[in-house]
């Protein structure tokens, strides 16, 4: 699949050196994404809640070389990270058409989260995004009549090449990603804000992220993606995924909190079990995972307060809650959940507006 659109017209001349510099969150999905087809085109839609604290700082400096092929190295917090490099070297393969003065330079990349890596946050789409981004710095320096929606777009569309969820990491906040016949300009392409009207209870949403395992996932994404090409019931799932898209649409109008969180926890639990069922299956939920889930429940039960999970490929659970509420799941959050997390660690974090270039 060759996108013309995104192919730009032959540069006058090149810079010999430079550094750009790019901050980008990470996101988490209400529907989820969870199977895709080739060229990373997800095998449904989703819709995503983006973050403002938990994101990926990244510089990336470029020298210009006469060496042939991709040249670069990777630091994660200082430290060289060669195996990052692959899947680094897999993504320029990607997106080389796109972003033809890759096999020019030299670049060093370096970068930092603001959370632990692979943890079931989504590290790969903050750095993939962040690392998009800083290569359209470049560009936009190579053409500056590049508009910022264009620069926004194609950021998007090569970001979903590195890793899929990534292309929802360029915007705030609420992001749909994936064709829907319901919604007006969703693409398989790239992430594109909500286009319809949201109620004020969803402006200010917050989300504590219960850190219940900082380790490696013992099954990647990648690997899950995958395991839905041959699995018993992936047209189920992508048709409740589209289901629970249009179902959305209502919601988000009236603020119906109550549906908000059903739609929300079918769509996290339903994760997991399509993981559980896959064949080879697997499960990433840890014993501390349910101890949250019911705790929360019975809190919700007790309280009415309209707080609920959704979970990522991982261990850890997102705590959603209306601002307005925040001061009495907070209390909930530190006495009763927190006993359950990594050495009591969680991270409090909340709607935010996207990507953010660094001076550098």
């Amino acid at each position: 699949m060759i996108v013309n659109e995104f192919i730009p017209k032959p540069y006058t001349q090149l810079l010999d050196r430079g550094a750009v510099a790019y901050s980008a969150p990470s996101n988490i999905a209400l529907v989820k994404y969870w199977g895709k087809k080739v060229h990373q085109i997800p095998a449904n839609s989703s819709i995503s809640f983006t973050l403002n604290n938990c994101k990926t700082a990244t510089a990336l400096r470029f020298e210009k070389k006469t060496s042939k092929g991709f040249s670069f190295e990777v630091f994660l917090d200082g430290k060289l990270q060669d195996d990052f490099k692959p899947k680094i070297e897999q993504f320029f393969s990607r997106i080389e058409v796109y972003v033809p003065f890759l096999s020019s330079y030299h670049f060093v990349i370096e970068t930092s989260n603001t959370f632990p890596h692979s943890s079931g946050i989504a590290s790969s789409a903050s750095g993939m995004s962040a690392l998009a981004l800083c290569l359209m710095q470049i560009e936009q320096q190579l053409d500056p009549a590049i508009s910022k929606e264009f620069f926004n777009t194609k950021a998007s569309f090569l970001a979903r090449l590195g890793s899929g969820s990534a292309c929802r990491s360029i915007e705030g906040n609420l992001i749909v990603w994936g064709s829907h016949a319901n919604i007006e300009g969703s693409s398989d392409l790239v992430g594109i804000k909500y286009p319809y009207e949201v109620h004020h209870k969803f402006k200010n949403y917050r989300d504590t992220i219960l850190l219940v395992d900082k380790g490696e996932k013992q099954v990647s994404s990648t690997v899950g993606h995958n395991l839905m090409h041959d699995h018993p019931f992936a047209e189920q799932r992508f048709a409740q995924a589209h289901s629970n898209m249009e179902a959305l649409i209502p919601v988000l109008k009236s603020g119906d909190l109550k549906a908000f969180i059903s739609i929300v926890e079918q769509e996290a639990l339903t994760l997991h079990a399509m993981m559980m069922s896959s064949n080879p299956y697997f499960i990433l939920m840890k014993p501390n995972t349910l101890e949250i889930i019911n705790k929360l429940w019975a809190f919700r039960a007790k309280t009415g307060l309209h707080v609920c999970f959704t979970l990522d490929a991982g261990a850890n659970v997102h705590v959603l809650f209306p601002d307005n509420e925040a001061d009495e799941v907070q209390e909930f959050i530190a006495t009763e959940l927190a006993e359950h997390c990594q050495n009591g660690h969680y991270i409090e974090d909340k709607l935010g507006l996207g990507a953010e270039p660094i001076k550098i």
